[in-house]
């Protein structure tokens, strides 16, 4: 949110001195379509009036805020019932935290309505980038201790979000430091998630880093200057604060970037951390070399493996609460030229399992999936290089499956995400505990479904033909560029066509391409060469096909194709989160045949004449079309 900032407040009668807080500003918040509109100012005496939420029995301010959801369509009348029966009883219960826990709305949906049913104005302060002078207006102890942002300044006026409009506490100290400061005040209704994210922009990363780096310089020189001798163990100097401090922070911001991955290397004259966000490796911060040691320790020290250990790979785990959301780290050492090289992989425990849907499986593709899991038994197969989803996509599954009569037990590595109600086992080869000695114990456990997290060998190969052909339904990934090209791998793999043939049900085959940022992307000229040589691959498709994946499709109007741009809600990248393009074969009668007969010569012709399919590339395009991603991303995607 750009605006001019007059008259700043930060001296030394300002709140900043005596962490006070100001009141008065421009309303502003966003509305559906992202764009800015004003607002009525809201006045202290609207936001004390707002009564309070009450746990336990429920309350008249429960019962009201309910039927107000009801009233909006946030809430079907069997939900209604069914938070009314749980909020009524003789616990102490937080209605919001049931209507966010529960899923029934998201959290910043939840707040939207909380603002409206309160007579508030809302802002969602989690993608702007707020002056550093107008933020400082309140100190960060302040903002912390009452969960209040200021977010912009006019005149005399402040904007301050807040989480809580009845914590009374916060708003009489707003009262105090307005009059006190000459100063007006309009509040807005933020969410906790809103919060936290503007929260942070009181202590950037590199200058966290920076300051603990500084820290231990001091310290250093002090041990210099004042002689003393080096007798504390290595343990000790990697526990200490300064080292704890930059690895926290780069875990931490790890987690606030999305990243999947976190790289630590030497260099030759530094250390270089980079992260992988939406399967992109950025590097993000350079440390000096000379702490280079200390941090690998300190990750060592965390992850419970050897510090004196610098010659072989190690492996290990670290789990911490970071933002209230539990986050597992799957820690590798490996030994380089003298030094070591750390990679984390994030694990957010806490994120909720996607549907197909909402992964990007559309039209006959999801239709065919959804068909076979409902099968008792065979096998299907997700293939795809490392990092393009395959078990994420193997978790929806499991998750649609997952029911009280259906005993599923999966074998893992590592288990990404704990889904409830499922039997997760992470293997261990280390000590014999592989996919193939696994799947043997598997069968013992009584299982309707059985997930193998990969098949990487003819063992474990045979071992999940064998439960599939014993009544048993199994899930497992294959490392193969398509999902035709599956076949012949298992065929080489040493398993006869014939029991191939007559247990394979599907084979889906997936990249993750980036998803254009929405709020930045740009619509190419519709009369350029690509847009029109698109439109042209996309009319060769045949067009009940594409209909299928995407209904609005139209062959007598022009393509929207758009481009990235970059802005700071998607970091300048242009792009936001990622979608799975993906080709799912069916293991129809002509396929079968082909498997049994033919030794596993299937050519994309053939299945094409014999069923609706959309190869990985097609689907993409036709993402590309409906404005979800864009064309040098599928490039990418595909040329990788």
């Amino acid at each position: 949110m750009e605006r001019d900032n007059q008259n700043s407040i930060a001296n030394s009668n300002s709140l900043e001195s005596v962490n006070e807080l100001p009141t008065q500003g421009l309303s502003v918040t966003p509305d559906t379509s992202g764009s800015m509109t004003e607002q009525a100012p809201v006045q202290v005496e609207q936001v004390k009036t707002a009564s309070s939420t009450h746990t336990g029995n429920i309350s008249k301010k429960q019962e009201r805020f309910l039927a107000f959801l009801l009233s909006k369509n946030l809430l079907t009348t069997e939900q209604w019932q069914t938070l009314t029966t749980e909020i009524s009883g003789p616990e102490a219960k937080d209605l919001e935290l049931l209507l966010v826990k529960g899923e029934y709305i998201k959290g910043e949906n939840l707040t939207k309505a909380k603002a409206e049913f309160l007579n508030l104005p809302y802002v969602n302060l989690g993608e702007i980038e707020i002056k550093e002078d107008i933020l400082n207006n309140i100190s960060s102890e302040v903002a912390e201790n009452y969960k209040v942002i200021c977010f912009d300044k006019q005149a005399k006026r402040l904007s301050i979000g807040l989480v809580d409009p009845e914590n009374y506490h916060a708003i009489e100290a707003i009262d105090f430091l307005a009059i006190k400061n000459s100063l007006q005040v309009e509040y807005y209704l933020i969410s906790s998630a809103s919060f936290a994210n503007a929260f942070r922009q009181y202590q950037k990363f590199n200058k966290e880093v920076a300051g603990a780096l500084k820290q231990k310089e001091e310290e250093e020189r002090l041990e210099i200057n004042e002689g003393e001798s080096d007798d504390s163990s290595f343990e000790d100097i990697v526990r200490n604060a300064p080292v704890a401090k930059i690895v926290n922070e780069i875990i931490k911001h790890a987690v606030d970037s999305g990243a999947s991955d976190v790289h630590i290397e030497p260099m030759e004259k530094d250390t270089r951390v980079r992260y992988r966000v939406d399967g992109i490796l950025q590097a993000t911060l350079t440390l000096p070399k000379n702490i280079h040691d200390s941090v690998i320790a300190r990750i060592k020290v965390m992850s419970k493996l050897k510090l004196d250990e610098t010659r072989v790979p190690q492996g290990g785990r670290i789990r911490l609460l970071v933002d209230g959301k539990d986050i597992d780290f799957r820690v590798s050492v490996m030994p380089l030229m003298g030094e070591e090289k750390v990679v984390m992989r994030v694990l957010d425990t806490t994120k909720g399992v996607l549907t197909l849907d909402q992964l990007g499986f559309t039209g006959s593709g999801r239709e065919v999936i959804e068909t076979n899991i409902k099968k008792t038994v065979g096998i299907l197969l997700i293939t795809g290089p490392t990092g393009s989803g395959k078990s994420t996509t193997l978790y929806s599954i499991l998750n649609s499956l997952n029911a009280d009569g259906v005993n599923i037990v999966t074998l893992e590595d590592p288990v990404e995400y704990f889904v409830h109600g499922v039997n997760q086992s992470q293997i261990r080869p280390e000590i014999g505990f592989t996919f193939a000695s696994g799947l043997r114990s598997l069968l013992r456990q009584d299982p309707d479904v059985m997930m193998v997290g990969e098949i990487r060998d003819a063992e474990t190969a045979e071992l999940a033909i064998h439960a599939a052909l014993t009544g048993h339904l199994v899930l497992s990934t294959l490392h193969t560029n398509d999902a035709i090209g599956a076949v012949p791998r298992l065929l080489d793999m040493g398993i006869e066509p014939f029991l191939l043939g007559s247990v394979l049900n599907v084979v889906v085959a997936q990249r993750l391409a980036r998803r254009l940022c929405p709020y930045c992307r740009k619509a190419m000229n519709q009369n350029d060469k690509i847009v029109t040589d698109l439109a042209a691959q996309i009319a060769a498709i045949k067009i009940e096909i594409v209909k299928k994946s995407w209904p609005e499709y139209d062959p007598a109007k022009p393509l929207n194709i758009y481009e990235p741009v970059g802005c700071l809600r998607c970091g300048h990248s242009g792009y936001k989160s990622r979608v799975c393009i993906n080709e799912v074969l069916d293991i129809e009668d002509h396929v079968k045949e082909a498997i049994i007969n033919k030794h596993g010569v299937i050519t994309e012709e053939d299945v094409k004449a014999n069923q609706p399919f959309l190869n990985v590339n097609e689907d993409g395009l036709i993402k590309v079309c409906q404005g979800i991603t864009s064309l040098q991303e599928i490039m990418r995607v595909m040329n990788e």
